[in-house]
């Protein structure tokens, strides 16, 4: 057994989701998820198949981003895994319409931050142990931070 530390590879503007579902149709489905959820969302997705033809499928609706996923699926190698590229929407836009796949198994991220994945290779392939997502804290929030977040919030809509 080996670990590995993958480096996501993205421009910042864009957010990802790093998942792991059990069947081929999620490529599908996820498709149709992000697709319906807004006219304005650009995506990409891969998805690592673990069985059969053991390819990486990739669908999406913005070729740049289909182009970082396949990548990024392909440097991951963990079997049933799949990663999201979002622009133009968050992952909050998305989240719980993705996990109500049937498919999928679990979330590991959802971000903008830069994101490692830890990745353990046996002689069977390659499974996702977690992530490390972003910085490590620098300190507590203080009343200006607390300011601050309130603010940005309700500036970007999420809050009234």
């Amino acid at each position: 057994m080996e670990l590995k530390l993958i480096k996501i590879e993205k421009p910042q503007d864009v957010n990802i989701i790093l998942g792991q579902a059990h069947f081929i149709k999620t490529v599908e489905d996820l498709y149709e998820v992000l697709a319906g959820s807004s006219p304005h969302i650009k995506f990409g997705l891969a998805f690592v198949e673990s069985s059969g033809a053991c390819k990486v499928r990739i669908e999406g609706n913005d070729p740049d981003l289909k182009e970082i996923c396949a990548q990024n699926a392909l440097s991951i190698g963990a079997g049933h895994s799949f990663i999201v590229a979002l622009r133009n929407a968050y992952p909050i836009n998305v989240l719980n319409a993705i996990k109500n796949i049937p498919e999928v198994c679990q979330i590991f991220c959802a971000t903008a931050n830069p994101v490692e994945v830890i990745v353990v290779q046996s002689q069977n392939g390659r499974g996702i142990l977690g992530v490390i997502d972003g910085f490590s804290p620098q300190g507590r929030e203080e009343q200006e931070d607390v300011i601050w977040r309130k603010e940005f919030l309700r500036k970007i809509g999420y809050k009234l």
